[in-house]
């Protein structure tokens, strides 16, 4: 897969080990108003709006909290989280370099909040790896809608045919593929109930990339 000019990450789960962490920082922010859940409640809703993520915690926690003060208790929670168990997921850094050493562009497409995605590429020294960097704020429409994919390929100044984009979701997958892109889908162990079968290539480790 040596031929496109471009290739678009989406960031939570798919570059980074992000999703696990997220889902636990939502289980603190329910303790924070007395309420016990499983983090693992997560997997059901991965790469949902956050709307549709909270919703479902909210259920599950039988709670209503006013979204602004949960959304605080969770950032608080989700820094730490992410300041002590962030990595990158398998030779994801090798194949970033081997693009990068081919003259080829990077981007990260994600619906993440900026917050977010400021403090994993900071921390990860990844801040200059990224010709184009998308997030929740870029946009009006989510995936599985493909306004982030348009908006970075515009960016990019580059056809659609000439990306290749990596997802872990559903949602994701299909807004890569509505807007016209190849997509290779990315295994891990929070995303196994989401349909990666539309992709054209399913891996769990970056160097399948590299072979």
């Amino acid at each position: 897969m040596e031929n496109y000019k471009a290739y678009l990450f989406d960031m939570d789960g798919t570059l980074v080990n992000s999703e696990p962490l997220k889902g636990k920082a939502l289980e603190l922010a329910c303790l924070d108003y007395g309420v016990i859940v499983d983090f693992n409640i997560y997997k059901n809703v991965m790469g949902e709006s956050w709307q549709v993520v909270t919703e479902h915690f909210f259920k599950e926690a039988n709670i209503s909290p006013d979204l602004i003060e949960f959304n605080a208790y969770f950032r608080s929670h989700y820094e730490l989280l992410l300041r002590e168990n962030l990595e990158l997921n398998p030779n994801a850094l090798n194949y970033i370099n081997h693009i990068k050493s081919t003259g080829k562009q990077c981007a990260v497409v994600s619906s993440a909040a900026s917050w977010m995605v400021e403090q994993i590429l900071s921390q990860l020294g990844l801040k200059n790896a990224f010709d184009v960097v998308i997030t929740k704020e870029d946009v009006i429409k989510h995936k599985p809608n493909p306004e982030a994919y348009q908006l970075a390929i515009k960016n990019l100044d580059i056809l659609a045919s000439d990306a290749l984009v990596f997802e872990d979701s559903t949602a994701g997958i299909l807004a890569g593929m509505s807007s016209g892109c190849d997509v290779v889908a990315v295994k891990h162990t929070f995303n196994q109930k989401n349909d990666l079968s539309l992709s054209k290539q399913a891996i769990s480790d970056f160097g399948e990339m590299l072979v």
